[in-house]
């Protein structure tokens, strides 16, 4: 194939010798008609050289001006040069650190992978561009499988519950807007499929959540948090305690379609909870001591199981009374 020839825009130094010599030549072309035409030294030629003098003042200035106007578009180029290079470096330098991690959160040894955790928190922390991109991670982190240590000489095990134990503290400590200089702002949450053990998620606030198909074990709690779009736990299963007091959700609808709730769960009194929630098809265990629905929705018996109740809405109640719920 024919090369393509690239020419290059800047002035080549035979160009920049061929207008210097041009000017110098001009130079002296006007030099030996001004002595020719106006060195007779009468008024009249006095006056001619009085106006080309000011003339050449002005020519001069502005040949000044346009000198400092190539300099200062000089140095704006070298400026923007020096910008973009260290916007590169620093590019390459978060790309390091982020390889870096995600290869100690693959390790087989928890401390390495708890050094992970906490590398990309202080990534995330001191670059706001990446968070999302480092919440993801760790949200990816929490959906591989777990099974819980079944005793105290299950170390393997003991020892990654400690890792997704800070997993979830960094999440929790960086979504509180208590906190504006740790916060992290419209931070979005996917952990689907995922086995969560003590999931503490309390005064938090993120844009979107979605839980489909998680698994909350011993306890799942919620209180005070704000959802500011959407949340989603359809067919979530709530093995313990779920606290989901004051809890707020945003203009979507939030889904809890087919939620199982096998112990004590409080939905509180979040003003138009009842018509943010959707509980369709959801049950609980008849013999939790605390169940407490969101005003709008009612328990009823299980028809096929004595040990299992449904939350069904208030509509559906015979009579149509309303019932903020049961304890």
């Amino acid at each position: 194939m024919r090369a393509v020839s690239k020419t290059s825009k800047a002035l080549s130094s035979r160009t920049i010798v061929w207008w210097a010599a041009g000017l110098a030549a001009t130079a002296a072309a006007a030099v030996t008609l001004l002595w020719l035409f106006l060195g007779g030294g009468d008024q009249v030629s006095a006056r001619r050289l009085d106006a080309l003098r000011t003339a050449a003042s002005i020519v001069i200035g502005a040949g000044g001006a346009a000198a400092l106007l190539l300099a200062a578009r000089r140095q704006r180029y070298v400026e923007l040069d020096l910008e973009q290079k260290e916007h590169d470096a620093n590019e390459r330098r978060v790309t390091e650190l982020y390889g870096k991690a995600a290869d100690q959160l693959g390790s087989d040894k928890a401390p390495v992978r708890m050094a992970g955790v906490y590398a990309l928190e202080r990534l995330a922390q001191d670059q706001a561009q990446h968070r999302q991109t480092v919440v993801n991670l760790l949200c990816a982190y929490l959906r591989m499988p777990y099974t819980p240590p079944k005793d105290e000489t299950d170390k393997e095990a003991a020892q990654e519950q400690l890792v997704r134990t800070t997993v979830q503290d960094v999440l929790e400590t960086h979504l509180r807007p208590a906190a504006p200089d740790s916060f992290w702002p419209d931070i979005d949450l996917r952990i689907t499929g995922a086995t969560l053990e003590f999931f503490w998620f309390r005064h938090c606030r993120v844009r979107n959540a979605t839980f489909r198909h998680t698994t909350f074990l011993k306890i799942a709690a919620f209180r005070d948090s704000e959802f500011t779009d959407g949340a989603d736990f359809h067919r979530v299963h709530f093995t313990g305690t779920a606290d989901l007091r004051r809890t707020a959700f945003g203009p979507r609808r939030a889904n809890f379609r087919s939620a199982i709730f096998d112990g004590d769960v409080e939905f509180g009194e979040e003003p138009q909870a009842g018509r943010t929630l959707d509980l369709t098809d959801t049950t609980a265990g008849a013999t939790a001591k605390k169940r407490e629905w969101p005003t709008g929705w009612h328990e009823e018996p299980s028809p096929d199981d004595r040990t299992r109740v449904h939350v069904v809405p208030d509509e559906a109640r015979p009579g149509g009374a309303p019932d903020g719920g049961q304890t």
